[in-house]
């Protein structure tokens, strides 16, 4: 059924109310409300225009950013008192945009898409008007799917064909379906999309350095799609995976062992942030216990064990709100 419409799952701001002296402090507080704190630079302060309508999925947000020409700059800082990394996945639509983080440099036109590292200091800007659309995305929610994301953050990737133009796609089609979607189908597009991304991002050959490396990476991303797709299964074994994935396991504790972590160590991570994902939800009404053996784990005591050292609270305290 579809939710009744809610400020805080769908908002638009715009600079189009505000008289000429406000819409600067106007849109710095919009642009620190939807991303996080940012310096901005206005070419025309006074007559700036801007309009930003935003949707959320979940942990995720989705975001349609019309402005004038300007320009962002993330300093050390604003870094000082962040919480969990995020990245933007930023997708030009009327003009290029230019960023630069780390001490590199890319230049994105329409047509192609780039990720922004929250953690880092950044310079992001558009001479032009511009059309964006942005994706929010915890850097939690792309673990286990993309190993050091930030090695990307310089780099334009495709979006006019194959799986970039997918993501782009769902993208722009999912605000019109936005409010005859559940709270529960919502959370799940979000995570399609960033499934989406992750592909687009690993279909380009920049992201592999040799042969064999493609295929062990081809190998790891079998075994970690056949996880993420069997969560909720509390049997899951590694005999199951590798039998799945045409492996031996001694190969298959190997591919995650040049990850830095244990397969074991990998589905216990999946699984919490499937359930905090769920418990962040405010249309999810399953129990905490209900969450807790829909994805496969089979003792609740040792996961809210699990659930607090890895996220410093309770599962109860974190679904009232009481994270970080």
């Amino acid at each position: 059924m579809p939710e009744p419409e809610n400020p805080l799952l769908h908002s638009i701001a715009t600079t189009a109310d505000e008289v000429a002296g406000q819409r600067s402090r106007h849109w710095r507080e919009v642009i620190s409300g939807a991303y996080f704190p940012l310096d901005l630079t206005f070419r025309d302060t006074a007559g700036f225009d801007g309009r930003l309508e935003a949707w959320t999925l979940g942990p995720l947000s989705l975001s349609r950013l019309t402005s004038d020409p300007l320009s962002y700059v993330r300093q050390r800082r604003h870094l000082v008192n962040e919480g969990e990394e995020h990245y933007l996945v930023t997708v030009p639509v009327l003009s290029e945009v230019f960023f630069s983080q780390c001490g590199k440099d890319v230049r994105c036109n329409p047509g192609g898409f780039i990720l922004e590292r929250s953690n880092e200091p950044y310079e992001f800007r558009h001479d032009d008007r511009n059309d964006l659309w942005v994706l929010k995305v915890p850097g939690s929610a792309l673990a286990g799917r993309i190993r050091q994301p930030d090695r990307f953050c310089t780099m334009r990737f495709d979006a006019r064909t194959g799986v970039g133009r997918l993501f782009v796609d769902l993208l722009t089609l999912l605000p019109l379906r936005f409010e005859s979607l559940s709270g529960e189908a919502r959370a799940a597009i979000g995570q399609q999309l960033v499934d989406l991304m992750v592909l687009a991002v690993k279909e380009d050959d920049r992201t592999l350095t040799s042969a064999a490396t493609s295929i062990r990476e081809a190998h790891l991303g079998r075994a970690e799609a056949y996880v993420r797709s069997r969560l909720a299964d509390p049997n899951l074994d590694p005999e199951q995976v590798a039998g799945a994935c045409g492996i031996s396991v001694r190969y298959l504790h190997a591919l995650f062992r040049d990850t830095g972590r244990t397969l074991g160590q990998w589905i216990r991570e999946q699984r919490l942030e499937a359930c905090r994902a769920m418990l962040a939800d405010p249309a999810c009404k399953r129990t905490v216990a209900e969450v807790v053996y829909a994805w496969g784990f089979n003792d609740q005591a040792q996961f809210s064990r699990l659930f607090k050292a890895r996220f410093g609270v309770t599962p109860r305290d974190y679904r009232r709100g009481g994270e970080g």
